[in-house]
C-alpha cells in the first residue's frame, strides 16, 4: 500500500507507459507467430508451465523434479524449435520493420498486378491448366518459400503461365506471392487434414485449403480437371468462383487499409467489375 501513497504522478505516468511499450511488444509478437505451426508449439508450453505450477503447489516432488529437468534444457529447446519464426523476426529487425508486416501489395501498384494475376488465371482456367498461387499477407510463410525454388521476380501473366505449363519442372507445386513479388515456384504446402472436406477435391485444392488453415494466406486454385477457379481462406473454400467476386474478394483482402479508407477499395473493385464485362 506504500508504493500507492508514496508514489507521484510522475511515477504513475512512468509505469503505465512501461506496462503500455510491453503489452506492445507482446502484442505484436502474437501477431508475428499467429497463424504458424509456433501458436501449438506456445500451447504445449503453456501445458507445461501450468503442471510445473501443479508440482510446485502439490509438492509433488517426483513431477516437480522432472520439469525442473525439462525446463534446464527448455531454452535450447526453444531456439531449436522456433529457429524459423526467430530467424524472420531477426530479418525484420535487421530491416528496421520488425512490427509493420509488408506482406500487403503496395495500394499504388495493386491494380497492375492483380490485372496480370487475373489474366494469367483465366487463359489457364480457359485451358483447363491445373494451378495453385498463394498471397502471403501478415503471417509469414517463409518456411514454404524456401521449400520451393526462388525466383523474386516481378508479378506478370506470361510467367505465370509458363510456370504452370504441363510437364514444365515447376508446374506440380505452388507460386507464392510476397508484395509485389513472385518469390518463388514449386513450393510443397500443407495439406488439409480436415475431415469434412468434399472427396471430389484433389491434393491441390486441399493444399489451397491447408495453407489457408495455418496462416492467413489466400491462395487461388484452378482444377486441371475441370477449369474451375477456387478460391480458399481461413480454412474456407468458394469453388467455380466466377471473375468478379474472385477480383472484388482479392482487392478486398489484399489492400491494405489506410485511415479507413474503405471506399477506395470499393472504388476499385468496381473499377475492375466493369473491365470484366
Amino acid at each position: 500500500m506504500s508504493y500507492f501513497t508514496d508514489s507521484t504522478w510522475q511515477d504513475w505516468l512512468k509505469d503505465i507507459i512501461d506496462v503500455g511499450i510491453v503489452s506492445y511488444i507482446i502484442y505484436k509478437l502474437i501477431l508475428l507467430v499467429r497463424g504458424t505451426r509456433a501458436v501449438q508449439l506456445l500451447k504445449g508450453i503453456f501445458v507445461l508451465v501450468a503442471t510445473w505450477a501443479i508440482s510446485t503447489w502439490f509438492n509433488l516432488y517426483t513431477l516437480k523434479w522432472l520439469m525442473n529437468q525439462m525446463f534446464t534444457w527448455g531454452i535450447i529447446t526453444v531456439v531449436i524449435i522456433f529457429q524459423p519464426e526467430l530467424r524472420r523476426a531477426l530479418e525484420q529487425l535487421g530491416r528496421g520493420n520488425l512490427f509493420s508486416r509488408t506482406s500487403s501489395l503496395e495500394r499504388n501498384a495493386l491494380s497492375e498486378q492483380l490485372e496480370e494475376i487475373i489474366r494469367a488465371v483465366q487463359h489457364m482456367a480457359k485451358r483447363k491448366v491445373g494451378a495453385l498461387i498463394v498471397f502471403e499477407r501478415k503471417t509469414g510463410v517463409t518456411e514454404l518459400i524456401e521449400s520451393g525454388i526462388p525466383l523474386e521476380s516481378r508479378i506478370t501473366s506470361e510467367l505465370l503461365i509458363n510456370i504452370f505449363t504441363p510437364n514444365s519442372p515447376l508446374h506440380d507445386g505452388a507460386v507464392i506471392i510476397r508484395g509485389s513479388q513472385i518469390m518463388a515456384a514449386g513450393c510443397y504446402l500443407p495439406l488439409s487434414e480436415n475431415p469434412f472436406i468434399s472427396k471430389e477435391l484433389g491434393t491441390r485444392h486441399r493444399a489451397a485449403i491447408g495453407v489457408s488453415e495455418v496462416s492467413d494466406a489466400l491462395s487461388v486454385a484452378v482444377s486441371e480437371e475441370t477449369g474451375q477457379v477456387s478460391l480458399s481462406i481461413n480454412g474456407m473454400i468458394v469453388r467455380d468462383i466466377n471473375e468478379e467476386s474472385l477480383i472484388s474478394k482479392l482487392f478486398e483482402e489484399l489492400t491494405p487499409t489506410v485511415n479507413g479508407k474503405d471506399k477506395e477499395k470499393r472504388g476499385i473493385a468496381a473499377l475492375w467489375k466493369r473491365k470484366g464485362e
